[in-house]
């Protein structure tokens, strides 16, 4: 990679079309120029971002956008960084994605994308949630625009609790008191499956953060001692405990694949609750039964005195779009990006793929249809500042460890003394090994 790191030189700079910046061409790209986007071809597919190409030449005569599906991105892309070619745009997703440290200097910094105003000629960093930056954010440099907002939350059927008096939980104790109704009608509050049962987890943090506030965040993140001691990791956990002993889960489930699991859920109802990203309408599609109203709702919290309100969502920005410097018109990458963050483009985006995109206001009131990402809309509206996240399992990969434990604990086979103590060794593992490197926690 020594190659690609230098500057490009000032005869390949003088080769680069160029043209006048104005309000309308905040970047200066040059008229009849090209632009070509190596999008990753994932669940997304890449026909988004043709139709944000369509977009460009109504801001800017004659650009054309050249979009090419990439499924191996790092295989196929780091080679023309090494020869100092790489394409304008890049969606750097998907399991062979380039690591962006490794490329870091090498990348145009997209903070004057959101300085520009967008087509409608509202300033872009207006029109976005709060902390979309923060996953693109690298060694302080912004770098890498995620585009799309993934939401964290509990699922559950409008339809069924309309037709059984059911109120959505926003605490524990009322989700245990839904437990027992559920019981009363045959049914359990929450299913899991084998390969899913950290998803449990993810709630379990995103309510002890909630409770806790950051500090919380921060001391699991940094694979603190203790962590998962926390009197807020300790509250919720105690009643999941409750829950599993009193049987409000769906027996089997450590030995259910988990779509069969999930099945059971958003199919036959005989759970009612489900923990999951707002992914699983599309994932379930198949699988759900006729008018079941998927709604999400936020995390539940703990007690009255959490320290973020309930409406506080775990919510992030992914699909990381990036402006290499030698490109042939790093301009035009950027302007590709302004279009995709039009209201028009947005739009499509959450008509097309029933997801939202981190432009705020673009889903309406019907949610096309679906009454999953219309969910979406409003937890993401009602959390307003209150957004986050944690990467701390991703970034180490230790979720495979933790399946085991929570598959355990989930089952009956583990109290709440032996997952804490499970994990904190996981946790403990990596911290204690100096082979490998720490993310900067903030």
């Amino acid at each position: 990679m020594a190659t690609a790191c230098g500057s490009p030189s000032s005869d390949s700079e003088d080769k680069k079309p160029k043209g006048e910046t104005s309000a309308k061409n905040p970047f200066g790209v040059a008229k009849n120029s090209k632009v070509e986007a190596a999008i990753f071809d994932g669940g997304y597919g890449v026909d988004y971002v043709t139709f944000a190409g369509t977009v460009v030449p109504k801001q800017i005569a004659g650009v054309k956008v050249d979009v090419k599906p990439v499924v191996d991105i790092a295989p196929q892309l780091q080679p023309r960084f090494v020869g100092g070619n790489p394409p304008d745009l890049i969606d750097n997703s998907g399991e062979d994605q380039i690591g962006f440290l490794s490329i870091l200097e090498q990348l145009e910094t997209l903070d004057d994308v959101f300085e520009a105003n967008n087509y409608e000629g509202k300033k872009i960093a207006d029109t976005v949630y709060a902390g979309v930056k923060d996953p693109g954010t690298y060694n302080g440099k912004f770098v890498a625009l995620n585009y799309v907002m993934t939401v964290y939350g509990v699922w559950y059927s409008q339809s069924l609790f309309e037709a059984n008096g059911w109120t959505a939980p926003k605490t524990w104790d009322e989700a245990y008191e839904l437990g027992k109704k559920a019981k009363e009608k045959g049914k359990y509050l929450f299913v899991h499956g084998k390969e899913a049962a950290t998803y449990y987890q993810t709630l379990l943090i995103e309510s002890a953060i909630k409770e806790g506030g950051d500090e919380v965040r921060i001391a699991l993140e940094k694979l603190d001692k203790d962590s998962w001691s926390l009197p807020a990791v300790q509250g919720v956990l105690k009643i999941m405990e409750k829950m599993v002993k009193e049987k409000m889960f769906v027996p089997g489930g450590s030995g259910t694949q988990f779509q069969k699991a999930q099945a059971i859920w958003s199919n036959d109802q005989k759970a009612l609750l489900y923990p999951t990203g707002g992914w699983i309408e599309n994932e379930m599609k198949d699988a759900t039964k006729a008018d079941f109203k998927m709604t999400g709702i936020p995390s539940m919290t703990l007690t009255s005195g959490s320290k973020m309100p309930y409406e506080a969502v775990h919510a992030a920005a992914g699909e990381p779009f990036i402006v290499p410097k030698q490109g042939k018109n790093a301009a035009g990458g950027k302007e590709v990006l302004r279009a995709m963050l039009s209201n028009e483009a947005a739009s499509n985006f959450s008509k097309t793929k029933l997801a939202p995109t981190i432009v705020k206001g673009t889903v309406p009131a019907d949610g096309y249809g679906s009454s999953a990402l219309v969910s979406q809309s409003k937890m993401l509206e009602a959390a307003g500042e209150n957004i986050f996240t944690f990467n701390f399992v991703g970034a180490y990969g230790i979720n495979t460890d933790m399946l085991v434990p929570w598959n355990s604990f989930l089952a009956g086979d583990l109290d709440a003394k032996g997952l804490t103590s499970a994990l904190q060794k996981i946790s403990d593992k990596i911290r204690e090994d100096d082979s490998i490197e720490k993310f900067e926690v903030s």
